[in-house]
């Protein structure tokens, strides 16, 4: 019961943080709302070793990096049927900016996003987010790079852009 109790304390405080990370990765609420169901649904099946490691909130965050990127690499969502223009469910106050910023970080390939958001939305280190990714540091900092640069080009402000 305790189990129980302990994931439900997590999930209460943890599922907006996990469901905002998980919308920068893949760009739709949607999306984002299954993807934080298969992190947890996993996350709980390993909660007795993870709760004892302590690397909760690394281990949550690896499976649904890992479950946004094996999603965009199957064809299975791109199908998508346009019935009207419907909100996707933007947050309140959200900047035409922070929209700008949304829609640029969409458009990196799935490597790429997942590199940018770890470092820069989550704040974690090269280290972390190779570790986290299953890749090499040297792979996370050409890849931050790389998304950087991509961001700049496409929000097309020259301060970003001096700022290689």
């Amino acid at each position: 019961m305790d189990r129980d109790r302990e994931f439900e304390e997590f999930v209460d405080a943890r599922t907006s943080v996990l469901r905002r990370t998980a919308y920068l990765l893949c760009g739709d609420w949607h999306r984002a709302e299954d993807l934080v169901q298969t992190a947890l649904a996993k996350l709980y099946v390993a909660w007795p070793r993870v709760r004892r490691d302590g690397a909760v909130d690394a281990y949550a965050r690896k499976v649904l990096v890992r479950a946004a990127i094996d999603e965009s690499r199957h064809g299975f969502r791109r199908r998508e049927t346009v019935v009207g223009s419907l909100p996707d469910n933007p947050t309140a106050g959200d900047a035409p900016a922070d929209l700008d910023v949304r829609g640029a970080l969409a458009a990196l390939p799935p490597g790429q996003r997942a590199v940018v958001v770890l470092r820069y939305w989550e704040d974690l280190s090269v280290t972390e987010t190779a570790r986290l990714l299953g890749r090499t540091e040297g792979t996370v900092k050409s890849q931050a790079a790389k998304g950087l640069a991509a961001l700049r080009r496409l929000l097309g402000s020259p301060a970003l852009e001096e700022q290689v």
